[in-house]
């Protein structure tokens, strides 16, 4: 157990600049600082402060018309385990009470509140030399509905995720930084990374330097000994000035003000501030204005504020930047109108990928001759703040927003990578990462244009600003915004992150080069694969914990293959976590596999029906329960393993049609048949040619090579890729495909998100979703290609597995999830945290390339080199499919996929298909306008 923290040493403001101070932030429940019925808060009574931040949260609670904590404390809890998720926010309630009601909804259970040192320990981790686990003994957990529960936990639960108040000059700072301090699991936070968003002049120069922000012409006076700031890159609007001495410099101090004010980069400005710089200096409102003509009493302000300077100070001379002033319609009323000053607040997360996401927008609006400061003034939202600013223009406004997007999440993206460059003991652990952090804005008229200045960054003010903002929007029946659900989705999902850690997972069948992602994903996050593989030179055998060399490629052998695979597990002493496949040969076994471990994972008999194409619309057909049932999804088919069978199928499935290999993958030798002779001359061609795995290993010939012969359906192809946990649908993500070379089908041209409607497509993932209910497929990441006409969706075929040649990398992307974590969750029994609202952050458009058609043009005319390089800049997506082209005529299948991003589909096919024209993948025979004239 931690002792409550003593009083800080450090300096404590003046009397002087204390009276600057306003009010620094309210957020719902800011008044119940106040003492309650005449007691003191933080009395004898109540030396840590828990009871008095326990009645806070029952006011916020009522506030919020929820019920009471239920005192469930005399019952401890038990039972935890190594799988079971707990986010641990410590400290203050208010400011993430809205995040602990949203995970309580989206995770029962997983949001504990801890408001007291005594309710946690730390002891010495297990798994991280040096590192600590943080155990809760106590803490107030959320669920369903807004109720919350105060538990007592025995054994003590263990932490996944930390974060907490970690504001300098927070009254319960000491003691929550003093807990997240050194753990071993991923922390939202710490004292010292507060600290460095808090330093106004640490901010700035990132912003300046790395983000390339414009911010207010900034001269700052440091010690010479202070190491956090680097000479270079320069900060364009920053001015750094290192003093040896202080107080012996007066003369270079006086200098160096002289030429700042007398500078082209103060030309547009009349006015400057001097305050001091520093974390401890967070809300005090140090700083006095002068006019720039001042100069000796700018001198003397600036030498006044440099007596006692230390080393994680400084003192900056800026320019006072105004708020643009733009022509505003004639006022109501004849009364003279107010020049006034808009500061615009943002808030970001590090959302999917660690990549920021602006969260929320809130603007206060107050006079212009002194700065807007958070809390001094309600928020408002930034339309209307515009407005007030003269921006009439509509277009204007949003093309601001955007333009503010932009810039909030660069500015993130900055911070972020600077603070990822200290060492473990700087940011305050290993585990530790700012996930939450405010930059605010001026909008300023640079060179007669609106621009953007940013000023500074925090660490919880804006969180606050914006919680106060959504509370006020739900007073006047505004619905609730995204911020809670943004931060829950965030902190959930890196406690999951944290949950596979060390976790042992059995894989079933490697895969080839397409899946070479699986091994870096692997080593990301931290997990232990146990490897059963048919080639036992396969290159992914010194990327894994284990490597279980077994030929398993007669797969109508599988139930005896599983049996080995089990003898094999038993001899090497394995008891793996959790047991998957990606590789579409493999999926029956995994999950015949999977069964006799005990594990969770599909049943397989219903991976059996979907694995086998004929089978699984013939099941679809007897399904006839729901509105609509999923036999309105089946397509009439038959199956071929005879010319017989031939002319049996040509009596009950209509021409033309589609004839393809049962058990078939990567549309090889799928072909469109006019009549039953077609049918006879391709099938002939077929048997002849593809026997077993060794004539195309991979697509499915281990199961022999029946075919079937399927009813043409016409309309646009689609794939969905789905996560379903206990037959729940958790995500769903639809892709477009373009046309095919008729008579073949092999895939040519994609784009994501799709470019359908929101109704079209809810059409597409509830038929996927009924489909794969209907098969027994009710735990699991599943591929559904459907296709959809006026009428709706008709089902082509389920992949019992994770979708293939680009779509992990496709979805993550543009989407943030990982398709392979969410897979590995559901095969260790944890439903995976996904988007609730998935929304796309870029489009892309892809193009498949063959050998056949581009082999000269990319290896022998560069091509190949040319996507490598833009590749490594980020200007393409390269996705390479195969090491060597697979297969030939009319069985070959795609080499590589390159695709291009842009803001719109439209922008990024026209960079598509303007790339495929330079490099020679557009042709005659290979029409790459056509192929993407579909996504409209």
């Amino acid at each position: 157990m931690l002792s409550t923290p003593q009083a800080s040493p450090e300096r404590v403001p003046s009397p002087e600049e204390q009276q600057w101070a306003g009010p620094e932030a309210l957020c719902p429940g800011w008044l119940e600082d106040e003492a309650l019925d005449g007691e003191v808060p933080g009395d004898s009574g109540d030396p840590d402060g828990a009871t008095h931040a326990y009645e806070r949260l029952q006011s916020a609670l009522c506030q919020e018309g929820l019920p009471p904590t239920l005192d469930c404390s005399a019952e401890p809890r038990t039972g935890f385990g190594p799988l079971d998720m707990t986010v641990c926010i410590l400290g203050s309630p208010i400011p993430f009470l809205p995040v602990l009601l949203e995970g309580g909804t989206r995770c029962p259970g997983a949001m504990v509140l801890c408001l007291s040192p005594s309710w946690a320990s730390r002891v010495p981790s297990e798994s991280c030399p040096g590192a600590w686990s943080l155990l809760l003994s106590r803490g107030v957990s959320f669920k369903v509905g807004g109720h919350s529960a105060l538990e007592s936990f025995v054994p003590p639960r263990r932490a996944n995720y930390v974060t907490g108040t970690f504001a300098p000059g927070d009254p319960e700072g000491g003691w929550v930084g003093e807990l997240a301090r050194d753990l071993d699991c991923p922390t939202g936070g710490s004292v010292p990374l507060a600290h460095r968003l808090e330093d106004a002049l640490l901010a700035r120069w990132v912003l300046a330097a790395r983000a390339n922000l414009p911010v207010p012409p900034t001269l700052a006076f440091m010690l010479g000994t202070r190491g956090d700031l680097p000479a270079l890159p320069a900060a364009p609007g920053v001015r750094l000035v290192r003093l040896q001495d202080p107080q012996g410099q007066q003369s270079l101090v006086q200098e160096e003000v002289g030429a700042f004010l007398g500078g082209t980069a103060m030309e547009p400005y009349g006015q400057v501030v001097v305050r001091p710089a520093g974390w401890r200096w967070r809300g005090t409102g140090a700083r006095s204005t002068h006019r720039k003509e001042e100069g000796a009493a700018v001198a003397q302000a600036v030498g006044a504020r440099l007596r006692g300077l230390t080393e994680e100070d400084s003192v900056l001379l800026e320019a006072m930047v105004p708020t643009a002033r733009l022509p505003v319609p004639p006022p109501r009323s004849p009364a003279p109108r107010l020049p006034m000053a808009l500061r615009i607040c943002t808030l970001v997360c590090r959302s999917w990928g660690d990549r920021p996401q602006l969260c929320q927008v809130a603007c206060a609006v107050g006079r212009a001759e002194s700065p807007v400061r958070h809390g001094a003034a309600l928020p408002q939202g930034l339309d209307s703040g515009l407005q007030q600013c003269g921006v009439a223009a509509p277009g204007q406004r949003q093309a601001l927003a955007t333009r503010l997007r932009e810039a909030t999440e660069a500015a993130a993206a900055a911070l972020l990578a600077s603070e990822a460059e200290l060492s473990p003991r700087q940011r305050g652990g290993d585990r530790a990462r700012t996930d939450i952090l405010g930059v605010d804005f001026l909008l300023a008229c640079v060179d007669e244009a609106l621009e953007l200045v940013a000023l500074a960054a925090n660490g919880q003010r804006c969180l606050e600003t914006c919680a106060l903002a959504e509370a006020m929007g739900r007073g006047v029946g505004e619905p609730r915004g995204d911020v809670p659900r943004l931060l829950a989705e965030a902190m959930l999902h890196r406690a999951q992150r944290h949950l596979v850690e060390g976790k042992d997972i059995l894989l079933i069948g490697a895969g080839g080069v397409s899946k070479s992602f699986v091994w870096e994903a692997a080593r990301d996050y931290g997990l232990r694969i146990h490897l059963v593989e048919s080639d036992p030179e396969h290159f992914a055998a010194g990327l894994v914990q284990t490597f279980l060399p077994y030929d398993s490629r007669e797969h109508r052998r599988d139930e005896e293959h599983a049996e080995r695979v089990l003898e094999l597990l038993r001899s090497r002493g394995l008891r793996p976590h959790a047991c998957l496949s990606y590789w579409d040969d493999c999926v029956v076994l995994a999950a015949l596999v999977c069964q006799g471990l005990g594990l969770r994972g599909p049943a397989p008999a219903a991976v059996r029906v979907a694995k086998q194409k004929s089978r699984t619309h013939r099941h679809l057909q007897r399904c006839r329960r729901g509105r609509p049932p999923p036999a309105a999804f089946a397509v009439p088919c038959r199956r071929l393993r005879s010319h017989g069978d031939v002319e049996r199928a040509a009596g009950a499935v209509p021409f033309p049609a589609v004839a393809k290999l049962e058990f078939g993958a990567g549309g090889v030798g799928v072909r469109l048949v006019e009549n039953a002779g077609q049918c006879h001359a391709h099938a002939a061609r077929l048997w002849r040619d593809l026997r077993d795995d060794a004539d195309h290993p991979g697509i499915g010939l281990g199961w022999g090579n029946a075919m079937l012969l399927m009813e043409y359906v016409p309309g646009t192809e689609h794939d969905v890729d789905l996560v379903v946990f206990d037959g729940r649908l958790l995500g769903a993500w639809v892709s477009d495909n373009g046309p095919t070379r008729v008579p073949a089908f092999l895939e040519t041209a994609a784009c994501l998100p799709s470019c359908l409607p929101a109704d079209r497509q809810a059409q597409l993932v509830r038929a996927a979703l009924q489909c794969c209910r209907a098969c027994g497929l009710r735990d699991g990441v599943f591929n559904v290609e459907l296709k959809l006409g006026p009428a709706g969706p008709r089902l082509l075929e389920i992949n019992p597995r994770m979708g293939g040649f680009y779509l992990r990398d496709w979805i993550r992307e543009v989407y943030g999830p990982d398709l392979l974590l969410a897979a590995v969750l559901v095969a260790l029994g944890v439903p995976p945290v996904l988007p609730a609202r998935p929304a796309a952050r870029t489009h892309l458009a892809g193009v498949m390339c063959l050998a056949s058609e581009h082999g000269d043009s990319l290896a022998g005319g560069g091509g190949m080199e040319a996507l490598r390089e833009l590749h490594g800049r980020g200007l393409v997506r390269l996705n390479r499919l195969f090491e060597e082209p697979g297969g030939a005529g009319e069985y070959e299948e795609p080499l590589l996929s390159v695709a291009c991003a842009g803001a719109t589909l439209a922008e990024a096919c026209e960079r598509l298909l303007g790339l495929c024209q330079g490099l020679g993948i557009d042709s005659p025979r290979y029409p790459v306008e056509h192929f993407l004239s579909h996504f409209k």
